[in-house]
């Protein structure tokens, strides 16, 4: 997602949420005019997928787009929002797809990117990933989706737990039966959900096994000079929950240091006059998978840097190579283990080569795109890893004047890096007592050192 457009989509997301759980009629004024036509379009720039709400509009419109795609460096660095002389083109990328969007008046364009990544993680839901692979294997359960999500355009159904009694997820034995009959996977009845105030929830949930897990998921987007001195950092969190109970439970999830969430944004099930009040979640969840808030953290004194890169990357005025000597290791962790963790260095073009020795993990150099990586893995407090060795230049190239970037991913499990902890969780209106939990999983976001 756009660095800015991160911060901002959050603050639609309960916009959107409740346009979806509420009949058209009672839609804000703001969104008159919504979705006319969406374009798939795959990383080499062709269309393979189409779906019009109105009339259909031709391929041409998406000459703008493929202009503003040739002239960016980066895919993320396409413009979301385009104008045209009749229209506007709002898009998203994910899992190296293009969500090309045409809208012919004037429209919120942050509702407009929160519905397409909502269409991306229904698709994710459904299929397990989105890809164009998959997106044309299933190309009937598609339109049946976006034909469900969106009506004339307008935001409908895009609860997960609704669309799944309206659209069955598809299987291979589901699959081979409506090949062989020529039937499909909609369902003809109305989904129970949508029949009571609680859209969110179908009626009569049973289950053998009562359990509610929490996984509290953060992500550090951070800058950090040479001299390991943090320009800018933040946290991007959100809580997923995997809700499994009887009936009709009410809960009410605490926190222990609620006051450190910034930019806080709700799944509609969660009463936010309460949580205005007293900073508690009270909300009868949906039943199954979904995501219960997001939230941000910007104060960079709340921002621990979990790990450290020592680097040495310099090259010979003569140009004819260069040395690399990078050294990682744990700074604030809390005495957690750092995993999954990998180093990637973007070189400048005139470096042909790398010979280099790691006293832990592999490294790979590709030479087409000048990317060097350093698998680490877990990372050993006790024996720092390094990687050192020497650069091959062009021949004849002059020093390479600009400096490389380096980034950084790493996961860290029980760890939320905020300091945000869960307090408890209660359960109302149910006499079980069911099986809880809560997981914490500190992730990298945007994380680099400048060199």
């Amino acid at each position: 997602m756009n660095g800015q457009l991160k911060k901002c989509h959050i603050a639609i997301t309960s916009f959107i949420d409740s346009c979806s759980s509420h009949n058209l009629d009672s839609l804000p004024i703001v969104a008159v005019e919504m979705i006319h036509s969406l374009f798939l379009i795959n990383h080499a720039g062709d269309i393979f997928l189409e779906k019009h709400w109105k009339s259909v509009i031709g391929r041409s419109v998406c000459d703008y787009f493929f202009e503003a795609k040739e002239n960016a460096a980066e895919p993320e660095d396409v413009p979301p929002v385009l104008q045209t002389p009749h229209h506007y083109l709002i898009s998203i990328y994910r899992d190296r797809l293009f969500f090309l969007s045409v809208i012919q008046t004037e429209a919120p364009p942050l509702f407009v990117i929160e519905l397409l990544h909502r269409v991306v993680e229904t698709f994710q839901d459904y299929f397990g990933e989105c890809s164009e692979t998959v997106i044309k294997d299933n190309v009937v359960t598609v339109y049946e989706l976006l034909e469900e999500m969106l009506d004339n355009g307008f935001p409908l159904a895009t609860e997960s737990n609704i669309l799944k009694e309206m659209i069955r997820p598809p299987t291979i034995l589901r699959t081979m039966v409506n090949t062989l009959t020529g039937t499909s996977n909609f369902e003809e009845r109305l989904p129970s959900g949508q029949l009571s105030t609680i859209p969110w929830r179908r009626s009569g949930v049973k289950y053998t096994n009562n359990e509610a897990y929490f996984d509290v998921i953060e992500e550090i987007d951070a800058i950090v000079d040479k001299s390991g001195t943090t320009l800018c950092a933040e946290i991007q969190g959100v809580i997923e929950a995997c809700v499994k109970l009887t009936g009709m439970p009410d809960l009410t999830l605490s926190f222990m240091n609620p006051r450190l969430l910034d930019d806080v944004s709700f799944h509609p099930c969660v009463r936010f006059k309460r949580w205005e009040a007293e900073r508690v979640l009270s909300f009868i969840p949906p039943d199954g998978n979904f995501t219960l808030m997001s939230y941000h953290v910007n104060a960079q004194n709340l921002v621990a840097i979990p790990v450290y890169v020592k680097q040495n990357i310099s090259f010979f005025e003569s140009g004819s190579g260069g040395r690399l000597d990078l050294t990682a290791g744990p700074k604030q962790t809390m005495g957690k283990t750092v995993e999954g963790l990998v180093i990637t260095v973007h070189m400048p073009k005139a470096v042909l080569g790398a010979s280099l020795t790691a006293t832990q993990g592999s490294y790979t150099y590709d030479p087409a795109t000048k990317v060097l990586v350093w698998d680490i893995g877990r990372l050993n407090p006790q024996k720092l890893p390094n990687l050192r060795g020497s650069l091959s230049l062009q021949a004849g190239a002059p020093k390479p004047e600009d400096n490389p970037s380096i980034n950084i991913a790493l996961k860290i499990q029980q760890l939320a890096i905020s300091g945000l902890k869960v307090n408890r969780l209660d359960m109302y209106g149910e006499k079980y007592k069911p099986f809880k939990g809560v997981k914490y999983v500190t992730k990298a976001g945007k994380f680099q050192v400048r060199t």
